[in-house]
């Protein structure tokens, strides 16, 4: 994983435990300001009120009728003992009848208790408007984003500071992997061409045969460590592939690997449509799974490899006659290795495991212990098939 895409993981992370820890203290913090709200609205009303107490006050009982002061913000109305409406402003349904502030949901309502018969015989005043907490959640959402924000950059900036060390340090560890990495190929290359130049010269020996497929095996070994540092790095392009001859070159390459332990490669490859793929995949699905059919085999034993067409899909078969697995399903973890006194450093099928899963290649595995593996690859069918 790229170094940003890992601060900005481990940040989300980080930020969303803040986020969640944050959550309690902020929904009371919620519930302290609705009820400051509510007060702050119980405080308006009554002011209200008494802007309607002053205007009755001022009536005089002379003039003809009395203008009954309307406002925007609020409603109001006039009413007698048994809360019969004298005069009312008010269009909505009072369930509680007692002085004080209320409030029903988002109604808010004062109810005045006035002198008797002093303001047109009415018994008590009431006081309505719509308390809205448009306010309040507006202000936690700020709060909430903004530490959200704060936390997030913060962790970025944090991580990417102390990870600095370690970064240097694992760029230091890839250079001389991928250094020492080149450095084995170039010999290993120089061994095959030379034996080989000496093969076409000379009777072939027995001697030179067995340095030549213990040198097919470190390549092998080399082609998972190259591929294991660059697969992040590199784009693979995918091409159209016919898979049998592919095959049966790679079946080829491991011929000599597999006499070393007097193993007999039986293969039995039909004609497929050809498959979209990246050629280097490809080789590293096959090449592992032939160097573990070998590796886990019995000497004087046999490896079938099978390439046949099912209804649409490619299926591409290793069996063995080996040690067998016992725990299948940790086979693919990196590094793990069931019998260490194999060899290997525990590569080969992660690398397999990622190859399928992103080509969308179907694995079965039927294995029974001290008889034998089988890896069944069904390839996914191509909208336009080529032969």
């Amino acid at each position: 994983m790229k170094d940003n895409q890992y601060s900005a993981k481990y940040a989300l992370i980080y930020t969303s435990l803040v986020l969640v820890i944050l959550l309690v203290p902020l929904f009371f913090y919620f519930i302290y300001m609705k009820n400051i709200h509510s007060v702050q609205n119980e405080l308006f009303l009554k002011e209200k009120s008494l802007l309607v107490i002053k205007a009755m006050q001022e009536y005089n009982q002379n003039d003809e009728y009395f203008d009954y002061p309307r406002f925007k913000t609020f409603e109001s109305g006039l009413y007698d003992e048994s809360f019969q409406p004298i005069f009312s402003l008010i269009n909505y349904k009072i369930e509680y009848f007692k002085d004080g502030y209320h409030l029903d949901n988002n109604d808010a309502y004062l109810i005045v208790k006035l002198p008797k018969g002093r303001y047109f015989n009415a018994n008590y005043l009431i006081v309505k408007n719509k308390l809205s907490f448009a306010v309040v959640y507006e202000k936690v959402m700020i709060i909430l984003f903004s530490v959200v924000i704060l936390v997030f950059i913060l962790s970025i900036l944090f991580l990417q500071t102390f990870a600095k060390p370690y970064k240097k340090i694992n760029e230091a560890l890839d250079d001389f992997i991928k250094d020492s990495v080149h450095e084995i190929n170039t010999p290993l290359s120089i061994i095959n061409i030379n034996i080989d130049l000496y093969n076409r010269k000379n009777q072939p020996n027995k001697y030179l045969q067995r340095m030549k497929a213990a040198s097919k095996v470190l390549s092998n070994i080399y082609s998972d460590m190259d591929y294991l540092i660059k697969y992040d790095r590199l784009e693979y392009k995918k091409e159209y592939i016919s898979l049998a001859p592919f095959l049966k070159a790679r079946i080829d390459y491991f011929t000599d690997v597999a006499k070393m332990k007097k193993i007999t490669i039986n293969s039995n490859i039909q004609i497929c449509p050809k498959i979209e793929m990246n050629t280097k995949k490809l080789q590293r699905l096959i090449d592992n799974n032939i160097s573990n059919a070998i590796k886990y085999s019995y000497e004087n034993s046999q490896i079938d490899i099978e390439l046949f067409m099912q209804k649409d899909s490619c299926q591409l078969s290793f069996k063995d006659y080996g040690v067998g697995i016992e725990n299948v399903d940790e086979i693919f973890s990196r590094y793990y290795r069931e019998d260490t006194n194999k060899g290997g450093f525990g590569i080969g099928l992660n690398i397999v495991k990622s190859i399928i899963d992103e080509a969308k290649i179907e694995l079965k595995i039927d294995s029974i212990l001290k008889q034998g593996t089988v890896f069944l690859y069904s390839f996914p069918p191509l909208n336009t098939l080529k032969q």
